[in-house]
């Protein structure tokens, strides 16, 4: 291989390794709770991000992930 062909090699491999950890990863374990209906202790709407970074460290806690949500400060909204 010449020093051209290389770095190309290298990032079709990693392409081609990260798709198949994504498909495994979302194949696998149980579903995340749905972000509606849960507000922060400020009484804001989280992000989705915001939502997926505490659901995420409830899984990986184990147990009920409502219960952790809960824990974390989170609350149901009440509906109007």
């Amino acid at each position: 291989m010449n020093a051209s062909t290389f770095p190309r090699s290298a990032t079709l491999l990693l392409l081609l390794l990260g798709g198949c950890a994504g498909t495994e990863t979302a194949s696998t374990g149980p579903a995340s709770p749905d972000p509606g209906g849960w507000v922060m202790s400020s009484g804001k709407e989280p992000t989705k991000a915001e939502f997926a970074a505490l659901a995420a460290t409830c899984e990986m806690k184990g147990g009920a992930v409502e219960a952790c949500l809960t824990d974390l400060g989170m609350k149901r909204a009440v509906a109007q």
